[in-house]
């Protein structure tokens, strides 16, 4: 058995302790994450599993389990010898009985009946909605523990898929746990039998939507216009055809995007424009595909905007663009890949999956070169017109290529780049890396920014075993606080170096 016990400072103190064990003939690691206050989590990492009979006049079996541990979604795992049961809502060190909703051979889906005995990191939710809304899934965890668990979720990962240990971890970093999504989706839809529009997200597996009349996680100006679009959707005589607005934040207001299924009647239309006009928001239509979208009112609005005032820049978007839920937190990430990329006068780097320039125009101003790639042209406009106002267009240059299938006019343009940083969506960049490593570009330094600590892993699997690497650091940002999400970010170079 081997204990590997990692340590990082912050609000409080974490161990994380992962088991490795063999089992059947195959490697697997059985982990348990050490964390604050949970004193009875950390004096036993056994599994127990036993059933309860409810009384003596109800025919029924309730089973009871302690929980050793918590996978990568916030779940209670439980291990009966025979399968993993895994209990939503329930913490590590926690006794609780269940009910399964799903039973395969190899585990259970099961949600949470009763706590006997409670977590000390186990605290009451703020928001009323939760456990019916999917929105958030971890209010239920003392936002201490949520970053220690996300921190835990990338050293296993790393270890458990990529066979990857950093020579140290970066200090977990987060912010504001309440209004901080400045972006959402929110879902619509008519209920006859209720007679009323419904507004807001999911619930939690089902295709229904949670009636919710606020929200923590929106800022209040947002979460406030949830019951005042509820009121206006009713009003449309295509109210049954409205299934979604997407509502963005800027720096300078709210901006909506109305989905609709059927062209706008007159009537519909000056309702529309009496509500942005009366809640002093921007809103647009979308008839069908992103490119459909119609400003409605008022004519001429300005673009959303995001600032970065640590490097004096400032970033234009329209609502369907991708940007970064949590522009608090985005800028501490920029910080922090900074401090790991040291861009240098003189220095040439490749910014991929370059977006708005989120980081290439931080890295131009810092006085190196940059090639921005990127696949989406709308993005690549509006990465240009930023770095044009900004006066950095001689230091940036920004290609369309897919990185997804690399090919080698695209690592023409990355001849001679020092570094790279790489900003891939969810999928990773498994297709980018093992390119990388059959052409003649020679970076000594990458910094990987990561939302899926799965494909980072496995990323970072092959740059170390197949190209050579060495990862330096690792770390993670909460940029979804009360959420599963896991946002990172590493630092790989082609020989150890002392980093941290």
């Amino acid at each position: 058995m081997l204990i590997f016990v990692v340590e990082t400072s912050g609000a409080s103190l974490y161990s994380f302790c992962i088991i490795f064990h063999k089992k059947m003939r195959e490697p697997k690691a059985d982990y348990t994450a050490h964390l604050p206050g949970d004193s009875k989590a950390t004096q036993s990492p056994r599994w127990y599993h036993e059933n309860l009979t409810c009384s003596s006049t109800v025919s029924c079996v309730m089973p009871v389990a302690f929980v050793g541990a918590l996978d990568e979604k916030g779940r209670g795992l439980v291990e009966t010898g025979a399968k993993y049961i895994l209990i939503e809502g329930a913490l590590q060190g926690e006794t609780v009985s269940y009910s399964s909703y799903r039973v395969k051979p190899a585990y259970e889906l099961a949600r949470l009946d009763t706590v006997h005995r409670a977590s000390a990191l186990r605290v009451a939710p703020k928001c009323p909605y939760f456990g019916v809304c999917g929105g958030c899934t971890m209010q239920h965890v003392a936002e201490d523990a949520q970053l220690a668990m996300k921190q835990r979720e990338l050293e296993m990962r790393l270890w458990r898929v990529g066979q990857v240990r950093p020579s140290c971890f970066i200090q977990p970093v987060h912010g504001s746990a309440w209004g901080y999504r400045h972006r959402a989706r929110l879902s619509v839809r008519w209920v006859a039998k209720k007679g009323e529009v419904l507004i807001g997200f999911h619930e939690r597996k089902s295709r229904y939507i949670a009636d919710m009349r606020s929200c923590a996680v929106l800022p209040k100006a947002a979460s406030d216009l949830l019951m005042p679009l509820r009121s206006l959707v009713e009003s449309l005589s295509i109210r049954e055809l409205v299934p979604q607005i997407e509502l963005a934040m800027g720096e300078t207001g709210i901006t909506l995007v109305l989905r609709v299924l059927e062209a706008l009647a007159v009537e519909d239309r000056k309702k529309l424009k009496a509500f942005a006009e009366l809640r002093r928001v921007v809103l647009y239509v979308q008839p069908k595909g992103p490119d459909t979208v119609e400003l409605l009112h008022p004519p001429e609005a300005q673009p959303l905007v995001y600032t970065l005032p640590e490097y004096e820049v400032s970033f234009e978007f329209m609502p369907t663009d991708f940007t970064q839920v949590n522009p608090a937190m985005n800028r501490v990430l920029v910080r922090r890949a900074m401090q790991l990329l040291e861009p240098q006068p003189g220095e040439r780097i490749a910014d991929l999956f370059c977006g708005l320039g989120n980081f290439s125009l931080p890295i131009a101003r810092c006085g190196a070169q940059v090639v921005g790639i990127e696949h989406c042209a709308p993005l690549l406009m509006r990465a240009r017109l930023n770095a044009e106002r900004h006066g950095l267009a001689e230091r940036t240059r920004f290609v369309a290529a897919n990185l997804y299938v690399p090919k080698p006019r695209m690592f023409d343009e990355l001849a001679g780049c020092d570094k790279i940083l790489l900003d891939p969506p969810r999928e990773g960049a498994i297709e980018f890396i093992k390119a990388l490593g059959q052409s003649k570009v020679r970076p000594w330094r990458i910094v990987y920014v990561s939302c899926n600590p799965a494909t980072l892993a496995r990323d970072a699997a092959v740059l170390t075993h197949e190209l050579g690497w060495h990862c330096q650091a690792a770390g993670v940002f909460n940029l979804f606080p009360h959420t599963a999400h896991v946002e990172s970010i590493a630092l790989f170079s082609p020989k150890q170096q002392a980093t941290c």
